[in-house]
């Protein structure tokens, strides 16, 4: 794996920046980036649409800035219930994505309202439209340039190990597989490995306390409590196996990014070197083990 460190980026959503309404307080792209880049990563992810600018030119710029380049971004659309409006905005999104040298969108099964707070349980009917959705969504990224990738996360259609399953079985899309959400759903990442290893085209890498999952898990606490009180903790410091579950990626011939994401919710903006950026720096020294 020592080509491990040049494959892993960084994400907003580790800094508290997050699509999903009333998240809590977020920093600005050129905090966020720049401390990125001060811990030696080269690549990041996208964040919410419009987050690091409202134009292709305004993302180059931000990302050049810093010394960064664009590996990817996270789109939610409803796909149970997608409307024409709903595929226009996928589209611009994607749009964006193209022009500002994504290789990768990463596509979620979202609520009708956007949060992720809530389970979302499909009737057939439902599933039917979900599919025939994801087809859509898979052509336009296509179309673009970009890869397409199916990302099982909390609060979302595809949660649990038996949507997940349902969704292999049902589908041909790519998958992102996230550490995390698949465990909180039910789902050990190994198994998803063993399921589909060919199918795996993007990797976010997560630890998580699993006491905390299990409240967000049973309905007991919502997913954004559960990301305020600790639901995920530096790499290594969890629960989850990262370094048997990478062993198997690289070993079933996985050669795409780990980007890491740590959920958090800010309140107010920390003080320079401090705030996120710690447990960041800790992730990627225990990946720095990793690898040797």
């Amino acid at each position: 794996m020592t080509d491990l460190a040049n494959r892993v980026g960084g994400a907003p959503i580790s800094w508290g920046v997050c699509e999903a309404p009333g998240w809590g307080h977020e920093l600005p792209a050129d905090r966020v980036l720049s401390e990125m880049a001060g811990l030696g990563l080269r690549a990041t992810e996208l964040g919410p649409t419009g987050y690091l600018g409202k134009t292709p030119a305004d993302v180059r710029a931000v990302l050049e800035r810093n010394g960064l380049r664009l590996i990817g971004g996270f789109l939610p659309v409803p796909m149970h219930v997608c409307t024409e409006e709903d595929l226009r905005e996928a589209a611009a999104a994607m749009d964006t994505l193209a022009a500002a040298g994504s290789e990768v969108v990463v596509l979620a099964a979202r609520s009708s309202d956007g949060s992720y707070d809530h389970k979302v349980r499909l009737t057939d009917d439902e599933w039917t439209v979900l599919f025939a959705t994801l087809r859509t969504l898979q052509r336009m990224a296509t179309e673009r340039g970009l890869r397409p990738s199916l990302h099982p996360h909390v609060g979302t259609a595809i949660e649990n190990r038996d949507a997940v399953l349902r969704l292999l079985g049902g589908s041909d899309v790519p998958i992102c597989l996230d550490t995390g959400h698949l465990l909180i759903g039910g789902m050990e990442p190994v198994e998803l490995i063993e399921l589909a290893a060919a199918r795996i085209t993007h990797v976010h890498l997560k630890d998580v306390d699993l006491g905390i999952a299990a409240g967000v898990r049973d309905g007991t606490r919502s997913y954004l409590a559960g990301v305020r009180a600790g639901l995920y903790t530096p790499l290594g410091a969890g629960n989850v196996d990262v370094r048997a579950i990478i062993s198997a990626l690289e070993t079933a011939g996985y050669r795409g990014w780990y980007v890491l994401e740590q959920d958090c919710a800010l309140d107010g903006a920390p003080g320079a070197g401090y705030g996120p950026i710690a447990d960041v720096r800790r992730s990627l020294a225990f990946l720095a083990e990793v690898a040797q």
